[in-house]
């Protein structure tokens, strides 16, 4: 199942944000979108999801425009990691990552059985199980951005876009999450993730897009668009893409950002 967009434009009734994006989110791959503060990755996240209507362009689930889509048929096939939030509710963590099977219910209906286990399997494997049964509001943000995305693993949806799914977390679980959505592509789900961190991107994206300035700066096969002229476009600042050995396994490619030219 692919999602799919041509010549998409996203924004509000009021105001345009970008237009002229193309992407495609293949099963078994990792995209990741790049881009400053306030270029649109969440608005494009949102129109993604049928959240917000496209301005313009073309936007397809499995080759059938996505608007055609039901909301329940959506969320089955479509499931939201958020940024983290102050959690103001009284739900525990494990209800809250039980809601993630909601669109597999029937209107009104409670959870079963098999819908209590797939939360505590997802619980389990993001090492959380623990909290189940804490109240979403008392946990850390880097606790409770790990039962959001535990929330989306439980729905077993083939398509997971995330918005900044490691923000808030420490070095030890943003590798966690990133080993955690490199292991979803290998069992073919798609991914699409946004970050602020180009070296998260490297580490484990199929592909790239970069967004800013209202438009797609670059975009393809990560290896090739991740590199020191399109990232030192994206950010403003001249940016060199190293390559490091490693004692464990092939060498890795990491951001060393450099001091901007002085003029005297």
């Amino acid at each position: 199942m692919t999602l799919e967009a041509r010549g998409l434009a996203i924004g509000f009734a009021t105001r345009a944000v970008a237009s002229g994006i193309d992407a495609t989110l293949a099963p078994g791959e990792i995209t990741c979108l790049l881009g400053p503060n306030g270029s649109g990755k969440t608005t494009l996240l949102r129109t993604l999801l049928g959240i917000l209507p496209p301005l313009g362009g073309e936007l397809a689930l499995d080759g059938r425009p996505l608007a055609r889509w039901s909301t329940r048929e959506r969320a089955q096939r479509l499931a939201y990691v958020p940024q983290a939030a102050a959690g103001d509710f009284d739900f525990t963590v494990l209800e809250m990552v039980e809601m993630g099977r909601t669109p597999m219910l029937g209107l009104f209906a409670a959870p079963r059985a098999r819908d209590r286990v797939a939360a505590l399997e997802a619980l389990e494997r993001l090492g959380i199980a623990h909290l189940a049964g804490r109240a979403i509001g008392a946990v850390s943000g880097g606790e409770r951005q790990l039962a959001y995305i535990a929330r989306a693993l439980a729905t077993e949806a083939a398509h997971m876009l995330m918005d900044e799914p490691t923000a808030s977390l420490d070095f030890a679980n943003q590798a966690l999450i990133l080993d955690e959505i490199a292991r979803l592509a290998r069992e073919g789900a798609s991914v699409l993730l946004t970050t602020h961190h180009p070296d998260h991107a490297l580490r484990i994206a199929d592909r790239a897009l970069l967004l800013a300035r209202g438009r797609l700066l670059a975009a393809g096969a990560a290896g090739a668009t991740l590199n020191s002229e399109n990232l030192s476009a994206l950010y403003g600042r001249p940016i060199e893409v190293a390559e490091v050995a490693s004692t464990h396994g092939p060498p890795g490619r990491f951001c060393i950002v450099r001091e901007s030219p002085r003029f005297d």
